[in-house]
Parts: structure tokens; sequence; C-alpha cells
């Protein structure tokens, strides 16, 4: 299976690297993919995974690749999507900043024993999703500063005034729909991890 995961990652990446529409955003959107990976591939032994986060940090890299080859703002299918007036592949990114931090901040809690009680571990799982996604829209921030019109595809506000507070709003709603939907599925693998090393 880790053999699967690390050709599909290599093969999307390569792909997105190939002619990207803006060199520079390819740089900016795929380093957290590529820092990950490198990060997964060094805690594989000593720090396993479930497979269901395998699976979604995998999914998350694949956005962020795709993201970084066409720029958020000109994803094919996209544009106009159910009416909209901008391309909206970037809220699918932003939930995805939400959704996959939650269930591997809820899979190192769990395992740590560092927060008893699913109420508070919720809560700091949520939290930290959102100082994450705050701390991205702080990144994305000093990135324009320091680049100026280069980074206006990185940023992929696309004119909408209210876009960091919505990507904020999609980061969180991607930390809660993960707690609610994969909750029972994800304490089931961390059983069985639990089981196998005990």
């Amino acid at each position: 299976m880790k053999y699967l995961w690390f050709f599909i990652f290599v093969l999307v990446l390569v792909w997105s690297g190939i002619n990207p529409k803006d060199q520079f955003t390819w740089c900016l959107e795929v380093a957290p993919a590529i820092i990950g990976g490198a990060l997964l591939a060094g805690t594989y032994s000593s720090f396993r995974l479930t497979p269901v986060l395998y699976f979604f940090i995998l999914l998350h890299c694949l956005v962020l690749m795709v993201g970084g080859h066409y720029t958020y703002a000109e994803v094919p299918f996209f544009d106009g999507l159910f009416g909209a007036e901008r391309n909206n592949y970037d809220k699918v990114g932003h939930f995805f900043q939400g959704f996959v931090p939650a269930l591997l901040a809820r899979e190192i809690l769990i395992r740590k024993g560092v927060v008893n009680g699913n109420l508070w571990r919720n809560v700091i799982i949520v939290s930290i999703c959102l100082a994450f996604s705050a701390f991205y829209e702080l990144i994305e921030w000093w990135v324009a500063l320091l680049s100026g019109e280069d980074a206006e595809a990185f940023l992929g506000t696309q004119g909408y005034i209210w876009d960091t507070q919505s990507d904020m709003a999609l980061a969180l709603l991607g930390a809660i729909s993960c707690l609610l939907i994969l909750s029972k599925a994800h304490n089931k693998q961390l059983k069985f991890i639990a089981n196998s090393r005990a």
C-alpha cells in the first residue's frame, strides 16, 4: 500500500511540475506537499499512521499539486461552477486545510494520550485547525509583501474582499466535518493499531 501511495504522489507531483502556469506559484503551492511527504517517509517506521489518515493526506497533497499546476484561480472545471463568478478551487484546498489537519491532530492527541474526553479533544482539534489556517493566511500575506505582483496567483483572491475570512471559515467547516464524519471509522483503525502493538 505504501508503494501505491508513493507512486501516486510522485506521478502527480511530476505531472504538476511539467509546464505549470506559473513556476513561482507552483513552488509555493507544492512545497507543503513535498515537506509533508518527506515527514511521512521519515516517520513511517517510528510512528505509522492509520490508513484513513494516509489516504486523506494523499488527497490533500493532490489538491495542492493540481492547484500548483494551474494556479488556484485557473483550475479547469471550477470556472463558473454552480454559477459562481470566480474559480472556487481554492475553497476546496481550504476545506482540506481543516479536514486533514483535524484527522492528523486527532490521531496524535489520541495516540499520545494528551487529552482525555471527546469534548475537550474536539475543541482543541478545531482550535489547532483554525490556528493553522490563520497562520497560512499570514504566510500568504508575507509572501505577497515580499514578492509584490508575483503573489497574485498564490493568493488567489480574484478580487473577492472576504477571501481570507471565507478561507478560514472553510477550514473550520472542514475540521468539524472531519470530526463528525470520520471519528467512528478512525477509532476502529486506532484500536487496530493499539491491539497490534499490544
